[in-house]
């Protein structure tokens, strides 16, 4: 099985990137998803996560709001869609598939003030 998150990149406060996690070696869409975050010094924390089939979605209150998961079943792929970052959110970002022990390298987020 393989994770592979993709898109982070360096932004400053304010703007929006967009974060993929491509799946392989698993049947994808059995699999709620979820993404993630660990900030330098702190520990692992939850963001998001979105159902099977995307019909339900869950945020961490710190990125309501400005965070949308989404997910397309037949790319095997879920995105996480960031907007007004700020630099609290600066952190690397994995994805997994909830319940497993799935999980991506991690992408780093760097935002900027």
């Amino acid at each position: 099985v393989q994770l592979q998150a993709s898109g982070g990149g360096l932004v400053q406060a304010g703007g929006s990137l967009r974060l993929s996690c491509a799946a392989s070696g698993l049947t994808f869409s059995i699999y709620a998803m979820g993404w993630f975050r660990q900030a330098p010094g702190k520990e692992r924390e939850f963001v998001a996560s979105i159902t099977r089939f995307g019909g339900s979605t869950d945020y961490a209150d710190s990125v309501k709001g400005r965070f949308a998961a989404s997910r397309d079943n037949a790319k095997n792929t879920v995105y996480l869609q960031m907007n007004s970052l700020k630099p609290e959110d600066t952190a690397v970002y994995y994805c997994t598939a909830q319940r497993t022990n799935y999980w991506g390298q991690g992408t780093l987020v760097t935002v900027s003030s």
